[in-house]
C-alpha cells in the first residue's frame, strides 16, 4: 500500500511540478524575445523533461544505472509515438522547417551516438561530458539565431499568447516563484518515483530496465503529454512539435549525459537494450524525418500510425516481462512485416513529395 501511495504521489508530483515549471519558464522566456517555436524547444521541453533529469540523476547516482537508461530510451519512444501522435491525431501540426533541417537530424545523430558509447557495456563519465556539451551548445545556438529576430519573435509570441505584453518586474517574480516551486516538487515526486518503482520491480521480479521502459518512462513523460495535447488543442502548433523534438534531445545529450558523469560506475547498456530498445529508439527518430517532410505536417493518420506502434511496443515489453510464449512470434510480425511495410510507405509518399516539389507551408 505505501508503494502504492508513493507511485500516486510521485506521479502526481511530476504532473503538477512540471506544469509549474514550464508556466513559469515560458513567461520568464518571454521577457526575452524568444520565438514561440524555440521556447518549445528549449525552456518548455527543458522544463518537461526535469521529471527525467531527476529521476535518472537521482537513479545513476543511487547506483541503479538501468533505471535511468530505460527511462531515457523509453521517453524517447514515448514522447514521439504516443505524445505527437496523439497531438497529431487531436488536430494536425503544421512543422517548422528549422525542425526538419536542423533539430531533428540532431535528435537522430545523438541516438545514433548511444551505438558506440554503449558498445563496451556502459556510458562512462568521459563519454556523459560529450554528450552535456552538446545541449549546451545546441542552447546557445537556437537561443543566439531566435534573438537575432526579435521583432518577428515579439509577433509570433503575441500571436500564440494572446498579444498580451509580460510585465518585467511583477511577471519576472511570479515566473520565479512558478519555476521554485516547481523544481522542488519536480525533485520530491522523482524521490518517491524511483523509490516505488525499485520496490515494484523487485516484487514483481521485473527488471529494473523494462520498469524504465514503461511505468517511469510513461510517468515522468506526462507534463509533455498535457502540454503537448494542450498546445494542439490552442493550435500553438510550434510548442506541442518543440516541444517534444526539444525533449527528446534534452534527455539524451543533458539526461543521459548527467547521469553518466554522476553514476559511480557510469551508465550500463545491457544487452537487451541494445538489441532492440536503443534501435527502436533510433527508428522512431529517423521515422520523424519523413513523415514531417511530407507536407510539412503531421496528418492524422501518421498520428494514428504513430499511436500504434507505441501500443505494440508495449505489448511486446509486456511479453518480454512476462515471458509469455508469444512474446517471439509477436515481435517476429513486428519486425519483418509491420515495420519494413510502414518504410516502404513512408519512402513512397517521400518520393511523391519530392517529385511533386511540395513547399513547405508557413514560416520558412
Amino acid at each position: 500500500m505505501l508503494t502504492l501511495l508513493l507511485l500516486v504521489a510521485g506521479f502526481a508530483l511530476l504532473t503538477f511540478g512540471g506544469e509549474s515549471l514550464v508556466r513559469g519558464s515560458s513567461r520568464l522566456a518571454a521577457l526575452f524575445g524568444i520565438s514561440p517555436l524555440v521556447i518549445g524547444l528549449t525552456v518548455v521541453a527543458f522544463g518537461t523533461s526535469a521529471p527525467e533529469l531527476a529521476v535518472s540523476v537521482i537513479s545513476a547516482y543511487a547506483g541503479k544505472g538501468d533505471l535511468a537508461l530505460g527511462n531515457v530510451v523509453g521517453s524517447n519512444i514515448c514522447n514521439v509515438l504516443l505524445i505527437l501522435g496523439l497531438s497529431a491525431v487531436v488536430a494536425p501540426l503544421v512543422v517548422h522547417q528549422q525542425l526538419v533541417r536542423l533539430d531533428v537530424p540532431l535528435v537522430i545523430i545523438a541516438s545514433l551516438l548511444i551505438v558506440p558509447f554503449g558498445l563496451d557495456g556502459s556510458i562512462g563519465r568521459l563519454e556523459g561530458a560529450v554528450l552535456f556539451t552538446g545541449i549546451i551548445v545546441y542552447t546557445v545556438y537556437v537561443i543566439r539565431k531566435s534573438r537575432s529576430d526579435e521583432k518577428q519573435n515579439r509577433q509570433e509570441y503575441d500571436q500564440a499568447f494572446g498579444g498580451t505584453e509580460p510585465q518585467p518586474l511583477k511577471g519576472g517574480l511570479v515566473s520565479t516563484v512558478q519555476i521554485v516551486a516547481g523544481v522542488a516538487m519536480l525533485v520530491l515526486g522523482s524521490q518517491w518515483l524511483v523509490t516505488a518503482a525499485t520496490a515494484t520491480a523487485r516484487y514483481f521480479g521485473v527488471t529494473e530496465l523494462v520498469i524504465g521502459l514503461t511505468i517511469v518512462a510513461l510517468g515522468t513523460s506526462l507534463p509533455e503529454l498535457a502540454t503537448s495535447v494542450v498546445a494542439s488543442l490552442r493550435g500553438e502548433r510550434d510548442i506541442a512539435v518543440g516541444n517534444v523534438v526539444g525533449s527528446n534531445l534534452f534527455n539524451l545529450l543533458s539526461v543521459l549525459g548527467l547521469s553518466s558523469m554522476v553514476a559511480p560506475d557510469g551508465i550500463p547498456v545491457p544487452a537487451a537494450a541494445m538489441q532492440f530498445d536503443i534501435p527502436v529508439m533510433i527508428a522512431v527518430a529517423i521515422a520523424c524525418l519523413p513523415v514531417l517532410f511530407v507536407n510539412y505536417q503531421i496528418s492524422r493518420w501518421n498520428g494514428a500510425m504513430f499511436l500504434g506502434f507505441y501500443i505494440a511496443y508495449i505489448v511486446d515489453l509486456a511479453f518480454t516481462a512476462t515471458g509469455h510464449d508469444a512474446q517471439a512470434g509477436f515481435r517476429h510480425a513486428l519486425v519483418w512485416f509491420a515495420l519494413p511495410i510502414t518504410t516502404v510507405a513512408l519512402l513512397v509518399v517521400t518520393v511523391k513529395a519530392l517529385r511533386n516539389g511540395n513547399p513547405p507551408p508557413g514560416r520558412l
